[in-house]
């Protein structure tokens, strides 16, 4: 049988657009100046530090095509490390100790090692702690990547024996550089080919990409693949390559949360026109409409409350809406629904009653009900007191039996509901205010 020959293989293997260009030194890397810094004396400590080949473990946290992988191969790179890198969808603590190994082998020579673990964030707490040792000796030097929060994901004890890095979605005009960058490179883009894009598409396709760099690259390497057999990238190849895109959006992660916090927080502040914005960018990025119906709801009880009760009922009706109709007609209830709760007055009262409410019910344990509110179905119940002077508040003057208790005994009176002077809750605060007035009154109750 012949043997292959290795150095010009038959079948070469596929390397996508997006890892050909991946830059080997810091100079090339494009984006996130706010962690890289400028040259010279005012350069960042990350920059320095990879300049100067001084390494520590670091994790890097930052949405998808943000150079995260790119930045820990340049660093070993620089400082001529052994680079190792997991994924930590596919590794386990087997995976660690075969890296670790290969980093004890490496160490035996004077060399370091850099293991690189992607999405770090997917390893559970074993996994992370199998880290630990090799960090605090030295074998290894951690660099993790995640587009997690990494305070929610990852352990507290690897946490404090890394530094974390935030990356930024990359700008759209660091994303053209970038895509013109493959348009002209012979040796790892496609400037052997001569293709043509005007200024204008690769603006585009950047926009599209909405901060990530890889999928730019890949759509760019479509539209090469689709080019005609001058290598003209026309305007009808982009709109094919570029018409399923989505906008970056996580279901359950941390850009999920951020978003629907926008969308919470801008219909807390009376922003209709914000909060239309986060609701469209959430159903865009195929956000599963009855949950943000379900949190609209919410909404109508947190932050508008007694001062307009309609807000509740417009919320439920919009849910309801929804699910009788679907999308897309039924997104504009939900729509109607959040304009409507960011228009009108707003009220915490009744949120910061129960939760003053619960705590106490939390904190007090179980007080007995004061005999006189006791139910009383039975003829025993009503020998041993239960319900015994109830006064029965219809029977009283305006329906309200002035100085009548109903905490417990051993429990001081609270006050937890005060309406804000905002909407009904206006008069609900007055009428509140002179039946407490009567209470004060008339009361006949012992302190506890």
């Amino acid at each position: 049988m012949m043997a292959t020959d290795h150095a010009s293989p038959v079948n070469p293997v596929y390397t996508p657009l997006a890892d050909r260009m991946r830059p080997r030194v810091l100079d090339d890397f494009i984006g996130q100046a706010h962690i890289l810094g400028d040259k010279g004396d005012n350069s960042s400590a990350l920059r320095q530090a990879i300049e100067s080949g001084a390494l520590h473990s670091m994790v890097f946290w930052g949405p998808p095509g943000t150079g995260k992988t790119t930045l820990a191969r340049i660093i070993a790179n620089s400082a001529d490390a052994q680079f190792l890198s997991l994924s930590a969808v596919l590794s386990g603590v087997k995976d660690i100790r075969a890296a670790v190994d290969k980093a004890r082998q490496e160490q035996a020579y004077g060399r370091v090692t850099i293991l690189f673990v992607d999405e770090v964030h997917r390893f559970n707490k074993s996994q992370q702690d199998a880290f630990l040792p090799y960090v605090e000796d030295g074998t290894i030097f951690f660099i993790g990547a995640t587009t997690e929060n990494p305070s929610f994901e990852l352990n507290n004890a690897l946490l404090s024996r890394v530094k974390t890095y935030v990356l930024k979605s990359l700008e759209a005009e660091d994303i053209a550089c970038l895509l013109q960058r493959a348009v002209s490179d012979r040796e790892a883009g496609l400037g052997e080919r001569g293709l043509q894009i005007e200024d204008v598409l690769v603006e585009q396709i950047a926009e599209i990409a909405d901060g990530d760099a890889r999928r730019a690259l890949n759509m760019l390497e479509i539209a090469a693949d689709l080019a005609s057999d001058d290598n003209i990238i026309d305007e009808n190849i982009i709109r094919a390559v570029t018409s399923q895109s989505l906008r970056r959006f996580d279901k359950g992660g941390d850009l999920f949360y951020d978003q629907i916090s926008a969308l919470h927080k801008s219909v807390r502040g009376s922003n209709p026109d914000a909060a239309l914005y986060w609701f469209a960018r959430m159903i865009d990025g195929g956000c599963d409409p009855r949950y943000i119906a379900r949190r609209v709801v919410r909404m109508a009880s947190e932050d508008i409350g007694n001062a307009d009760p309609r807000g509740l009922e417009i919320a439920l009706n919009a849910w309801n809406t929804y699910e009788r109709l679907g999308s897309p007609e039924g997104e504009l209830a939900i729509a109607q629904a959040i304009t409507y709760l960011a228009s009108t007055a707003k009220s915490n009262a009744v949120y910061l009653a129960f939760a003053q409410a619960m705590r106490d019910a939390r904190e007090l344990g179980t007080l007995e009900v004061p005999l006189h509110i006791r139910n009383a179905p039975t003829r025993l119940m009503k020998e041993l007191g239960h319900g015994k002077d109830y006064r029965y508040a219809h029977d009283e003057e305006e329906a309200f039996a002035a100085g009548e208790t109903y905490f417990p005994d051993a429990m001081e009176e609270k006050v937890y509901y005060q309406p804000v002077a905002r909407g009904l809750e206006i008069k609900i605060g007055e009428k509140l205010a002179g039946l407490r007035a009567l209470n004060s009154k008339n009361s006949t109750r012992k302190k506890p």
